[in-house]
């Protein structure tokens, strides 16, 4: 026999407070001033760590730990110990501990349409914005050189403030991360997998390691004849400038090269070729360049650096 509408509603009421609930007490304010003016969100990850959004965190800041819902925050004092913007990750350490660490869990189990809630604490209290999972995506690299072993997306835009707070699931558990700053046009969720791993690397190295080639480029859109050459491309990566004895320059890339392909992957501009690099630190690669009209083939070995 189904339950009657209301009592259908009133128990997803019931549900949702409780996630919210569940979820608040590992959710910190963290400043964006100087001066301790509150305004953003974190997560907080163990006795003495929180992460939160590295784009809207600066170095020092003061994190507002709850001690009972809705009484005054417990002011400390915070200091980024790695930082990667590849994945819109700060890691902080608060002065004191004791925080409450929150409950992780992986996507498996999710689907497209279950009920999520993004949690952010931009002032005193926690505040909640119900949507619904609207992607689960597979591995994605980000415009900043990162990777994504999985993503999510919700189907409307984070409130203001709730960056860098958690997206839980209807029992209070972390899915991920909230970000508005890894693509443009949506705002993701980190899933919990990248955040463990991203974050092993901070503490470990104070960033992660990523692959650069040493040059300056500007998107560069190619005539017809030039796009044959670069498989049919209509795009590449105007080399505008080689940085003297760094991996292009080792290559033998020279200004004014278009490079269109890195390791079979297509390059359409610099922020494709920074995300094509992100994840090959150290690696031998194959370049195909564009120079005088012709096609190069070019082996480079990718650089190293945070």
């Amino acid at each position: 026999m189904a339950l009657p509408a209301q009592d259908v509603f009133r128990s997803l009421d019931q549900a949702l407070a409780a996630a919210v609930a569940a979820a608040a007490p590992s959710v910190v304010s963290v400043s964006r001033g100087s001066r301790g003016g509150t305004g953003g969100t974190g997560i907080a990850w163990s006795d003495d760590l929180v992460i939160s959004s590295s784009f809207h965190t600066p170095d020092r800041t003061r994190v507002g730990i709850p001690a009972q819902e809705g009484a005054d925050l417990d002011e400390r004092d915070a200091e980024v110990i790695g930082r990667d913007s590849g994945s819109d990750l700060a890691l902080l350490r608060v002065t004191g501990g004791g925080l409450t660490p929150a409950k992780l869990r992986e996507l498996d189990g999710l689907a497209v349409g279950n009920l999520a809630l993004a949690i952010g604490r931009p002032g005193r209290t926690a505040r909640a914005s119900l949507r619904a999972i609207g992607v689960l995506g597979p591995e994605l690299r980000t415009p900043w050189g990162g990777r994504l072993e999985r993503y999510v997306e919700s189907d409307r835009q984070i409130p203001r403030g709730f960056a860098g707070g958690p997206l839980i699931d209807a029992d209070g558990a972390v899915i991920g991360m909230n970000t508005r700053t890894l693509m443009r046009g949506a705002d993701l969720a980190v899933p919990t997998v990248t955040l463990r791993r991203v974050v092993a690397e901070l503490q470990s190295h104070g960033g992660v390691r990523r692959g650069y080639l040493g040059v300056g480029a500007y998107p560069a859109q190619l005539p017809a004849q030039l796009a044959q050459l670069a498989g049919g491309a209509g795009r590449g990566a105007l080399i505008a400038s080689v940085e003297e004895g760094g991996p292009a320059a080792a290559a033998g890339l020279v200004v004014g090269d278009i490079l269109v392909e890195l390791d079979g992957e297509a390059i359409t501009g610099p922020d494709s070729l920074r995300a094509a690099l992100g994840d090959r630190p150290g690696k031998a690669v194959k370049l195909v360049v564009l120079r005088g009209g012709a096609r190069l083939e070019l082996d480079a070995t990718i650089g190293s650096k945070p």
